[in-house]
């Protein structure tokens, strides 16, 4: 089944309607004062976006699959077509009043991303992607940093998801290493922000340690087409269900990549 505009544009119309009712409970006063709250707030936010978001994406493709459970952090079967999805990226940030969150939504083909649409309510947002047809934010080509040394780059990291206790010395060490090679380095969650600012040439690279695909598939696509390079953190072949990811301009890419060898 083809991929082309009119899919892209009706991914985007899918994400802007789901962004368009998280926006509507969104408050940039909320503040969570216990964690009852926060999770009751984050499992509305999910229900909210994911309303009929599920039956649209089905309807445009009917024999595409949706990404769940294990499938999330594990190799995806080598044929197919797959929805990686996050009906609230960021919902974190949504409950806490923060504007870094959205909607993302990007197509598996044959374990290859092949579309990538990612929607920021606040800012009135869409980046999208097809893969050979370029990075677009609101219409606007995308291009990488073209900075060639790492020592001016402002890089980053982040956790996946809270509680994931096998990361936490691999991104204590990785970002100790790192504050010794880069001009700037942030952590920061979720894993689409810095991979959204890398594709529009903001930021320079980002590695994570056990990424889920949800929250890094997008932004893989989006990246790759705007000129940057997406691998694992010891520099070999990206694909779904990797275990690591580092993605950046070519440069500082490469930088990253030994920087890292040495901290690992």
């Amino acid at each position: 089944m083809e991929i082309n505009d009119q899919t892209v544009a009706a991914v985007a119309a899918i994400a802007k309607n789901a962004g368009q009712r998280l926006l509507d409970v969104f408050s940039p006063d909320a503040r969570p004062v216990d964690r009852d709250e926060l999770q009751r707030v984050a499992a509305r936010n999910e229900q909210v976006s994911a309303d009929g978001l599920r039956d649209a994406l089905h309807e445009l493709r009917p024999d595409a699959r949706f990404i769940d459970g294990d499938l999330e952090t594990t190799a995806l079967p080598d044929s197919g077509e797959w929805w990686a999805i996050d009906n609230a990226e960021g919902s974190v940030n949504h409950v806490h009043g923060l504007a870094e969150w959205g909607v993302s939504i990007a197509l598996i083909v044959d374990r290859r991303v092949e579309l990538a649409v990612f929607r920021q309510p606040i800012g009135d947002l869409t980046y999208t992607a097809r893969r050979g047809f370029g990075s677009w934010l609101n219409g606007s080509r995308l291009t990488v940093a073209q900075k060639n040394d790492l020592d001016i780059a402002i890089v980053g990291t982040g956790q996946a998801e809270a509680r994931q206790v096998a990361t936490y010395a691999h991104i204590g060490r990785s970002i100790e290493t790192m504050l010794e090679h880069a001009f700037l380095v942030r952590a920061t969650v979720p894993s689409t922000f810095p991979m959204l600012l890398i594709a529009a040439g903001n930021m320079d690279a980002f590695w994570q340690y056990e990424p889920v695909l949800p929250g890094v598939a997008a932004g893989s696509l989006l990246i790759s087409e705007a000129g940057g390079l997406v691998t694992t953190i010891d520099g070999g072949p990206w694909a779904p269900g990797a275990s690591t990811i580092a993605v950046g301009s070519p440069a500082v890419h490469a930088a990253l990549i030994s920087v890292l060898a040495v901290g690992a």
